[in-house]
């Protein structure tokens, strides 16, 4: 297991937004650097999972005859997604209809010769136990009867199961079959979840339960998208692997995040104290090669590069700084419009 470091990052601000000033000389929005109250946090990595995912699988054997559904697609719950050949299923259930014709005539046949016995005993031209026999073989064609029946129920359900629908609404993210392949019962066929049900999956130590537990503040970062997600809600599994001594969490995502989906790389940044922190705007860092930096505005107006070194990355577009720039300071928001007004000195105040 990859091994983890409490970093300290600006996750959730306790202070007002930064307020953003202009330079009157060259017309730049620039922001102060400046120490906030901020939250210390154990940040882990963790994978983004869907809430409600369902495998489409076949029930039945066939040959797969059509497929309505394909990677990406939205379906709806009910929709058919795929069908299989149901001649074989056809005949089976054609099959089970005969037997239940047949079973029913022999019912009535057994009906009447029990009521011509019951006739004869009555006349004294059969013993008790000719009656006795008739009665019985009337209760065995009830029963095969409903065993008939029975049959031929089950051979349209699995008739009906050639006939794949979608058990949830959702996107289809897998597709495991193409036309013409064989299905068999249980095989996968189609994989769809439900892109407004989403969660993230995380694996913490047992050292940092109880101060998660306390503050209940934890904010979900997907680099892939540069997007910071707040959290629904937080359930701790009450239980630790016995390998790695770790404790899963699950952490419950707002309907209708875009641009995540199952499997997506995320980082979760769980609250565990509080610290006072550097910090600026994230917009404000521009980086160049191997070089980060800003850029630092004077009481002039003019904007010059500096280099710095930045901490982790902070919830609600800042970060922290740690070396590079000093409290009250101001910096450029836009560096793009900045370094167009001046030449740039990597490194140089």
């Amino acid at each position: 297991m990859t091994k983890r470091s409490v970093r300290v990052i600006v996750a959730f601000c306790a202070l007002m937004p930064v307020a953003i000033a202009p330079s009157a000389a060259q017309g730049l929005s620039v922001v102060p650097v400046e120490y906030r109250d901020v939250d210390t946090t154990y940040s882990t990595e963790a994978v983004i999972e869907a809430v409600r995912q369902s495998t489409i699988s076949a029930q039945v054997m066939g040959r797969i005859v059509e497929l309505r559904a394909d990677v990406g697609d939205i379906v709806k719950a009910g929709q058919v997604v795929a069908r299989i050949d149901q001649r074989e299923a056809a005949q089976v259930v054609a099959s089970s209809e005969a037997q239940v014709a047949q079973a029913r005539a022999n019912l009535q046949n057994a009906r009447i010769n029990l009521e011509r016995t019951r006739r004869l005993l009555e006349s004294q031209f059969v013993s008790q136990s000719a009656l006795d026999r008739a009665d019985a073989e009337f209760q065995a064609a009830e029963a095969q009867l409903r065993a008939a029946e029975a049959g031929a129920g089950q051979a349209a359900v699995s008739k009906g199961y050639t006939t794949v629908v979608a058990p949830i609404s959702g996107v289809i993210s897998a597709r495991n079959v193409e036309v013409g392949e064989m299905a068999t019962p249980g095989k996968p066929l189609l994989t769809a979840f439900d892109p407004n049900d989403m969660r993230v999956i995380a694996e913490v130590p047992q050292s940092v339960v109880s101060q998660i537990k306390a503050l209940s503040r934890v904010m979900v970062e997907v680099p892939s998208v540069d997007m910071w997600i707040k959290v629904k809600s937080m359930v701790i599994i009450p239980a630790a692997d016995p390998h790695t001594h770790s404790t899963r969490v699950r952490l419950y995502l707002a309907r209708d995040e875009r641009d995540i989906y199952p499997g997506v790389y995320a980082r979760a940044h769980f609250a565990i104290g509080r610290a006072r922190k550097l910090v600026i705007p994230t917009q404000s860092v521009v980086r160049r090669s191997e070089v980060t930096g800003v850029y630092v505005v004077n009481d002039k107006g003019k904007p010059s590069f500096r280099q710095i070194r930045l901490g982790e990355s902070a919830g609600a577009g800042l970060v922290e700084v740690l070396a590079g720039v000093s409290a009250g300071e101001s910096v450029a928001l836009e560096p793009i419009k900045a370094g167009m007004v001046t030449p740039s000195k990597p490194g140089g105040s």
